[in-house]
């Protein structure tokens, strides 16, 4: 699926990393816990969370991870924002629970890490 594949499929508005929309990926991983992405290595999955702060930026960015899902209604912070344009990730917002926008992913072809 293309980035914005992802966000039609989630309804999502796109705060940056709009010149990638055209990006094709083939898997996500959702945790609210950062630990757990710390794990996954190098397989550069989409990341599905509804911890909304620099921590999940900071923990993207240690990880080699670029393209961020924010569920739950949750809104991104100005500082979040910059910070992931200066790190030429991509983020954006989603109204729906967690449940809900992995469901929608996984039926539209989007395929789990693991």
């Amino acid at each position: 699926m293309t980035i914005r594949e992802i966000a039609e499929t989630l309804n999502a508005k796109v705060l940056c990393g709009h010149d990638r929309l055209e990006e094709d990926h083939k898997f996500a991983f959702a945790s609210d816990l950062m630990s757990d992405i710390l794990t996954l290595g190098d397989n550069c999955p989409i990341i599905v969370t509804g911890l909304c702060n620099m921590q999940t930026i900071r923990t993207c960015e240690m990880g080699n991870l670029d393209i961020i899902v924010i569920v739950r209604k949750k809104k991104a912070t100005d500082e979040m924002i910059e910070t992931a344009k200066d790190n030429s990730m991509v983020i954006m917002e989603c109204d729906y629970s967690m449940f809900k926008a992995c469901g929608l992913l996984y039926q539209a072809g989007m395929k789990p890490i693991f």
